[in-house]
């Protein structure tokens, strides 16, 4: 089933019938819905849920919120992608980069919190119905790198106050590092040794599954169900090590001892339905819209971008696994209704979840309809169990994000960029240093860096200059208007310094598009030759280039259709009559 399911998603997404092209996706797969995918279906999206509910706990402590917030954010986003996502495997709720963004943004504050998400999601949707998902593209892979990396060591040392029983340590790296080393010596045992242990089990249950061989049909009954046994419980790690650390801290509890820093209570029942607070009432007056939109600052663009981006490049990645197309601006859509509508519910904004999206394609997920279960479980678990919750240590908790981030460092990136261009370090390590400090700093500080890299590339294209009775120059690549000086220099100093001074060919060949600037430059290029007795001819022009040169109705200009005709073109300026001075 699961095969006819990625072969019926394929047939689908690559149809170009109307039907497919409607803002509604999920028309796309309904149709074909079989009992053998409901199956599935249902499976994985119990073991999502499995997931989630511990996860999204862990999440909210990350996000400086009190706990329900991390329920309330993690099955809005599940029903929606149901509707209007493109991907069969993206699970949306909280996340650990998202969490680490709202605890930077929202001030720990939920009224902020809620709001950034509701402007979050009109900022997303609107980005969708102008198609402005191409804006993703400008935020270079050492950039996303060294903050996943960044945010994988600051998340992680956040936890260890968790892991250690500590309590009133600062949020802010730096002083959270010192307060920690200097307080390390009031460690609570009960908390570190629980701690240490739920870790050590979580990477034992992780490298479990990683081995585990997969149980053919053929094997007998008690190997396949040995296997979905290990398999569940390794997939389901977070849940079962959390379930073991409420156990015990329950069980002292009823010996009347508590050594273990408890989750404490958390609100029964689901959260009310109503529009976000555009105001915050404290006790020195009210903060108006005005003013909480402009504490977010720029995180009212990190946020969305950020959003998007974590979505849009787990869809990619298990999309080509699958064969099937990933719509970015629909993505954006669905992105922007999730988090309109999660708001609604008190949730913090969502993003796609790259643990829970695996976790959802090992299970053999078939349609987005998993997400239904997925939601539907954390309901129940926020309406019948969260007295429950209150048993559940915290150091348990901070081993589940500390076990979830850490294989966000990605140590190897500084090598491979060594080896394939350094000059890519430059923006990944400026990121990865400046998110220690402010994770909006070190994020627009990468893109920054790597937009003037860019643009330096445009400004100063490679120019490849072939000596000669005539010079041909060679511009590697398309001529913007940045990059026209450059041009006219090398020209120049090339042709004129020569002796005796020669004429040019320019090879066009790589030149796929010029602007308005470059025909001036070139204008004032070809009278400067003309004033030395010199020549300035054009060959292998493109199509939309030649037309664009001959609209301008440039003075002297001369063209040949390819480099083949670049020989004769040194005879033809002969003919021409034009000569050196003197």
């Amino acid at each position: 089933p699961a095969m006819a399911a990625r072969d019926t998603w394929q047939r689908e997404q690559s149809c170009g019938c109307p039907l497919v092209r409607a803002k509604l996706p999920i028309l796309r797969w309904l149709p074909h819905y079989s009992l053998a995918w409901l199956h599935l279906d249902l499976m994985a999206g119990l073991t999502v849920g499995l997931t989630v509910v511990p996860q999204a706990l862990a999440y909210a402590e990350v996000a400086g919120l009190p706990l329900q917030y991390g329920l309330y954010s993690s099955f809005m986003g599940c029903f929606v992608y149901c509707f209007l996502g493109t991907a069969k495997d993206v699970t949306l709720g909280p996340t650990a980069i998202m969490s680490l963004l709202v605890s930077s943004y929202a001030f720990h504050q939920p009224v902020y919190a809620i709001l950034l998400t509701f402007l979050s999601g009109c900022i997303q949707l609107a980005m969708g119905l102008l198609h402005l998902g191409f804006l993703l593209d400008f935020i270079s892979c050492p950039v996303i790198k060294g903050f996943t990396s960044a945010a994988s060591i600051t998340i992680s040392f956040n936890q260890v106050k968790n892991i250690l029983g500590l309590q009133g340590i600062p949020r802010q790296f730096f002083l959270q590092v010192y307060e920690t080393l200097r307080r390390i010596g009031e460690t609570r045992a009960g908390d570190a040794v629980l701690g240490l242990a739920c870790l050590a089990a979580l990477a034992g249950l992780r490298v479990m599954k990683s081995h585990l061989p997969r149980a053919a049909c053929a094997e007998p009954l008690a190997a396949r169900v040995s296997y979905l046994i290990v398999w569940t419980s390794a997939t389901a790690r977070n849940a079962l090590v959390v379930l073991f650390a409420g156990l015990v801290a329950y069980s002292f509890q009823v010996m009347g001892s508590q050594p273990l820093t408890l989750t404490g209570s958390i609100p029964q029942g689901l959260p009310p339905f109503q529009l976000p607070h555009f105001s915050m009432a404290t006790p020195n007056g009210t903060i108006t819209f005005q003013t909480m939109v402009e504490d977010m600052g720029v995180g009212l663009a990190v946020v969305p971008l950020m959003g998007l981006l974590e979505t849009v490049a787990i869809a990619k990645a298990f999309a080509s696994q699958n064969d099937y197309r990933i719509d970015p601006n629909q993505e954006l859509l669905a992105m922007g209704f999730a988090n309109i509508l999660g708001s609604f519910v008190s949730s913090y904004p969502i993003t796609g979840s790259f643990g829970r999206t695996a976790v959802n394609a090992q299970s053999g997920v078939c349609t987005p309809a998993g997400g239904l279960i997925t939601g539907t479980l954390v309901l129940l678990s926020l309406a019948y169990l969260t007295s429950l919750f209150y048993y559940i240590p915290k150091a348990a908790l901070a081993a589940v994000i500390i076990s979830a981030v850490i294989p966000m460092f990605d140590a190897g990136i500084f090598r491979r960029l060594w080896r394939v261009k350094r000059l890519d370090l430059v923006p990944l390590c400026v990121t990865f240093l400046l998110c220690f400090w402010e994770v909006q700093y070190g994020i627009v500080a990468g893109v920054l860096v790597s937009g003037i890299l860019l643009l330096y590339s445009i400004a100063r294209p490679p120019i490849k200059v072939s000596e000669g009775d005539v010079l041909l120059v060679q511009p590697g690549s398309s001529l913007h208007f940045p990059a026209i000086e450059c041009l006219r220099d090398t020209v120049c100093s090339y042709s004129l310094a020569a002796s005796p001074p020669r004429s040019i060919i320019l090879d066009c060949c790589h030149i796929s598009s010029i602007d308005y600037t470059v025909v001036v430059g070139l204008r004032e290029l070809l009278q400067e030759l003309h004033k030395h007795g010199l020549s300035l001819a054009f060959c292998s022009l493109q199509e939309p280039v030649l037309q664009v040169l001959l609209s301008a109705d440039l003075e002297g200009f001369q063209h040949f259709s390819s480099r083949e005709e670049a020989g004769e073109a040194t005879a033809c300026l002969e003919c021409w009559g034009w000569s050196a001075p003197g």
